[in-house]
């Protein structure tokens, strides 16, 4: 006898400490019951049989209501409810995700000579994403990136780049970037607004935010990945180093485009390799 249920995202996902709330055909409330941790709710409350209306909710969820008959035996079996994100928005649940370096890549290209462009990557970073349970414009992401560690695949150019012409990897080891706030563009889509600490100086940098999608690794964890593009200007950060050529064409371009594709894993540390 009671009430069984089990509330999920639309990717499946357990939604934990849901309020299911049960009203009779007269409206008054019969029963209520919070989902544990896996988004199951058991209750043993004996229900009369008749038709009654449920009603889920769970903060940062749009509610859920559907119709229940109880039978003869006193039991409801509700089945899995599907809560969506409040307004429609999706990103993984929420709580702290650690992004897995050994499966996200961040990347950058610039213009070479004007007509070609060289392609680098850094290889050394780490960061944390928080998804904010009540307000999801409220979440934050934080990285850090080691300047020394670019790779463009040609030793020289690298030499180069770390050196007091660019990055000065000496005096400035990292790059940080710390989210300020977070807009709605669309469905799955977000500007993230946050502060970009490179070469010394601080700006305002805005990243194009897709989110892709949360699963199940291999490993027994739980994965959401996300890309990201920015677009940055060298002068901004005081890299004002230049070789123009005879015809006059910039050796560099003055333009960086970056594109960050992103694996977190849920929880606030990687699992051990």
């Amino acid at each position: 006898m009671g009430l069984t249920a089990k509330i999920r995202t639309r990717d499946g996902w357990a939604v934990s400490h849901a309020v299911v709330t049960v009203t009779d055909m007269t409206g008054t409330q019969v029963l209520r019951a919070e989902a544990d941790a896996e988004g199951a709710v058991k209750d043993t409350t004996e229900l009369a049989p008749g038709a009654y209306t449920v009603i889920v909710t769970a903060v940062g969820y749009a509610p859920a209501a559907s119709s229940a008959i109880v039978t003869a035996s006193g039991r409801a079996e509700i089945g899995a409810v599907t809560l969506a994100r409040q307004g429609g928005t999706e990103l993984p649940p929420p709580g702290p995700w650690t992004i897995d370096p050994a499966h996200s890549s961040v990347a950058a290209v610039a213009q070479h000579l004007g007509i070609s462009s060289v392609h680098g990557r850094f290889t050394d970073f780490g960061g944390t994403i928080e998804i904010a349970p009540d307000d999801v414009a409220k979440s934050r992401v934080e990285a850090v990136i080691k300047a020394g560690s670019i790779d463009t695949g040609n030793g020289m150019r690298d030499t180069h780049l770390r050196s007091g012409d660019f990055l000065d990897v000496e005096n400035h080891p990292e790059i940080t970037y710390r989210s300020t706030g977070l807009t709605q563009a669309g469905p799955d889509r977000w500007t993230v607004h946050g502060e970009l600490s490179l070469h010394g100086v601080v700006r305002q940098v805005d990243l194009d935010l897709a989110y892709l999608g949360t699963g199940a690794d291999p490993w027994g964890g739980t994965r959401a990945a996300f890309r990201a593009t920015a677009e940055l200007h060298r002068e901004d950060f005081a890299m004002n180093y230049n070789q123009v050529l005879q015809a006059g064409i910039a050796a560099i371009g003055t333009t960086l485009k970056v594109q960050l594709d992103i694996q977190a894993v849920q929880g606030d540390s990687l699992p051990a390799a």
